[in-house]
C-alpha cells in the first residue's frame, strides 16, 4: 500500500516512524480521514491511538468543529447514559436542568470514545442506535435530537475476543469497525527506537541543555520490550536527560525497575478446582456445583469462575501478597503499566 497520503499530511507529522507497518496504517488513516466513516483505532497503551484520533479530526470533513474525547472507563455507571446522550430536567435525582450529552456537544465535529471496550453492556444497544440513526434521546426526554458527528472509537482490548466472551455486542463491534486502524507496538518496530529517542532528547534539550546517548544506552533502548510503548520511551528518555547529565549511559535509563522478568510466569499460588462433591456434601459427580474458596493461604479456586473474575482475583492476590504494584507486577511477569491498567479497570488498590 502506498504511504504517500500519510507522508503529505501535516496532521500525521507528530506520529514519528519509518516502520512499514506503521506507515501503512497511517496511509489507511489518511484515506478514511476525509470521510464520515466510523473508525476503530486499536493498539496497546502508549502506542499513539490519541495522535491518530486527533489527525483523523484535523483531516476530517469538519476540522473546525468540536473535538470531544470521552473515556468510557471513567463514566459513572449510573450516569453513563446521561453523560453520552444528555438528560432533561427532573429525569433523576439531581437533574436540576436540561443538559446536553457528549454526542450533542460533539455535533458538527468528532466524538472520540476512548476505551470503548469498557462501555457497560446495557448502554451498548443505545450507542448502536445512535450511530445507526444519527439521533439521540436524552434521559427523561420524549423526543429525539439529531446529531451530526464523526465517531472514532479507541481500545487496547481485543474486541473480537470480548464478542466471543459475550461482553461486547457483535453488531456494535461491526458498526464501530467500519475501518479498523491497528497500531503496531513499539517492540515490533525497533528500527524506529533511535529516531524516537533522539526526537525526545531534542524536546527536552531546550530545558536542560545538550544531551547524548552513548552506545550502551542505545543498545539498552533497542533491547527493551517497551510494554508502555512510545509513551514509556518518551518518559524514560526525558527522565534520563534531566537526571543523568550531558552523556546518558545504560544505567541512567533505569530500565531494570520497569522491565518485566524474562522468565515465563509461574504463579506462586496454587490454583485449585473445588466442588461440592469434593467437600463431601453428598452431591453426585454430575451435579457438582463449583464454588470459590480461598480459605487456605495462597490457594485460588477456579471452578465456576469467569475469566474476568479469575484475573481480578489474581491481581488482588498479587497486590495483597507483595504490597506494591511494582512488586506485584514483577511476580506476575507483566509490566507495571499493564498491572496498573488492569488494576484501574477492576478498581483494585
Amino acid at each position: 500500500m502506498s504511504n504517500s497520503g500519510a507522508q503529505r499530511s501535516p496532521a500525521f507529522d507528530s506520529i514519528l516512524g519509518r516502520d512499514s507497518a506503521l506507515r501503512d496504517v497511517l496511509a489507511r488513516a489518511a484515506l478514511v480521514a476525509p470521510t464520515t466513516m466510523t473508525v476503530l483505532v486499536t493498539g496497546e497503551s502508549g502506542s499513539g491511538k490519541e495522535l491518530v484520533a486527533r489527525a483523523l479530526h484535523e483531516l476530517g470533513p469538519s476540522p473546525d468543529g468540536p473535538y470531544v474525547v470521552v473515556n468510557c472507563a471513567t463514566l459513572p455507571r449510573e450516569l453513563a447514559e446521561s453523560e453520552l446522550f444528555g438528560h432533561e430536567r427532573g429525569a433523576f435525582t439531581g437533574a436540576a436542568g436540561r443538559r446536553a450529552g457528549w454526542f450533542e456537544e460533539a455535533s458538527g465535529g468528532t466524538l472520540v470514545l476512548d476505551e470503548i471496550g469498557e462501555l457497560p453492556p446495557d448502554l451498548q444497544p443505545k450507542l448502536l442506535r445512535a450511530l445507526e440513526s444519527g439521533r439521540v434521546r436524552r434521559v427523561g426526554g420524549g423526543g429525539e435530537v439529531t446529531v451530526r458527528v464523526r465517531v472514532v472509537a479507541m481500545t487496547l482490548r481485543d474486541l473480537g475476543a470480548e464478542v466471543r466472551r459475550g461482553t461486547f455486542r457483535l453488531d456494535l463491534y461491526h458498526r464501530l469497525g467500519g475501518v479498523t486502524l491497528a497500531l503496531p507496538p513499539l517492540r515490533q518496530r525497533r528500527a524506529d527506537i533511535p529516531l524516537l529517542a533522539r526526537h525526545f532528547l531534542r524536546e527536552v534539550e531546550a530545558e536542560v541543555g545538550p544531551r547524548e546517548l552513548d552506545e550502551g544506552a542505545e543498545r539498552a533502548l533497542a533491547a527493551h520490550d517497551w510494554p508502555g510503548n512510545v509513551r514509556e520511551l518518551r518518559n524514560v528518555v526525558r527522565r534520563a536527560a534531566i537526571l543523568a547529565g550531558a552523556r546518558i549511559d545504560a544505567s541512567s535509563l533505569e530500565l531494570d525497575g520497569e522491565a518485566a522478568p524474562a522468565a515465563p510466569f509461574v504463579p506462586a499460588c496454587e490454583l485449585r478446582l473445588a466442588s461440592r462433591a469434593a467437600d463431601g456434601d453428598g452431591a453426585a459427580d454430575g451435579d457438582a456445583v463449583p464454588r470459590f474458596d480461598e480459605s487456605a493461604a495462597d490457594v485460588l479456586s477456579l471452578a465456576g469462575r469467569s475469566f474476568l473474575d479469575i484475573e481480578r482475583a489474581v491481581l488482588t492476590w498479587a497486590l495483597r501478597r507483595h504490597g506494591s504494584r511494582r512488586q506485584a507486577a514483577r511476580a506476575l511477569g507483566v509490566s507495571r503499566s499493564t498491572f496498573c491498567d488492569k488494576a484501574k479497570r477492576y478498581g483494585i488498590g
